[in-house]
């Protein structure tokens, strides 16, 4: 006969509160969040037996005070190892088998415009680019690219670089980065070289957004708007900024914190709660058509 261990939220809010304490890129908002968690466990209202139902509701209180969508206590059904960030690598390791490698969509439009779809995620370079590289070597002979992130969901802001990379001529300073952690900032920037063919930043380039376009696809969209590079059509996105670190804190429970925040070098700010605002705004289902005929008409032009 199997023993299930009734859960202990005790620990989980402890471990919890001391990794907002250390980690969280603002730490005044860290202490309200830690005085509010240990409120709320004395008070009772996490007496729960399910760690799904412990995690709606530290999330809820974690995103009561300013709303930072990247900040979670996240749920995994399939235990999960304890080493730091591994809990995310084992969740998405099946999407980026079962989608190409996070780019299950290459086509030819009429016109000559080519449509890249990259989603769920932008994954981790070290695994994406080879799949990225063959597939944006495919789009770089079109007249114009279109590139899909309606349903992406974010990833890795390094595969955001690489992204660019193709989609610009020379290097540029793309985004930075404020690390809580010896609070340094870092520079982001496109590469000079790339493997491949390079699609280039003259010929016309569309992205397209949804509402649940977040994160380091946001910044794609961002950084490319805010360069002037791409047209954004689409809808406004869900507006996270924030790179996130992950430490399990019970067998199916993860502590998502956010430890840096982005500096774009041309806004000199980000899309934390705001979202990318579209150049051209519609239906998110409407987006595509909408972006390929701009982009015949502008090829007519």
């Amino acid at each position: 006969m199997t023993t299930v261990t009734k859960l202990q939220p005790g620990p989980v809010i402890e471990e919890t509160v001391r990794l907002l304490t250390e980690h969280y890129v603002f730490p005044e908002i860290a202490a309200q969040l830690a005085g509010l968690l240990q409120r709320r466990h004395a008070e009772g209202a996490y007496a729960v037996d399910g760690a799904e139902e412990l995690a709606r509701l530290v999330t809820a209180d974690l995103h009561s005070v300013n709303g930072d969508r990247h900040l979670s206590l996240q749920y995994h059904a399939e235990q999960v190892p304890e080493k730091q960030g591994a809990a995310v690598l084992e969740s998405i390791r099946g999407d980026f088998d079962t989608s190409l490698g996070g780019a299950p969509r290459v086509e030819l439009l009429d016109g000559g415009v080519a449509v890249l779809e990259l989603a769920p995620m932008l994954f981790p370079l070290e695994w994406s680019a080879e799949p990225l590289t063959a597939a944006l070597a495919l789009t770089s002979r079109a007249q114009a690219l279109i590139v899909d992130l309606r349903a992406n969901r974010g990833g890795d802001p390094d595969t955001v670089a690489f992204i660019c990379s193709h989609l610009l001529d020379k290097r540029t300073h793309l985004n930075s980065m404020f690390w809580r952690e010896g609070e340094r900032t870092e520079q982001s920037w496109s590469q000079p070289h790339i493997p491949g063919t390079r699609f280039g930043g003259s010929k016309p380039l569309y992205v397209l957004t949804s509402n649940h376009t977040f994160s380091a696809a946001e910044e794609l969209a961002y950084d490319l708007q805010q360069l002037g590079r791409a047209v954004v059509v689409g809808e406004r996105t869900r507006g996270g900024a924030h790179p996130r670190e992950g430490w399990t804190v019970h067998p199916h429970l993860e502590a998502s914190i956010p430890v840096g925040r982005a500096i774009n070098p041309v806004s000199g700010t980000n899309w934390e709660g705001t979202g990318v605002q579209p150049d051209i705004s519609c239906a998110a289902s409407d987006a595509l058509d909408r972006a390929h005929t701009l982009a015949r008409a502008r090829l007519a032009g």
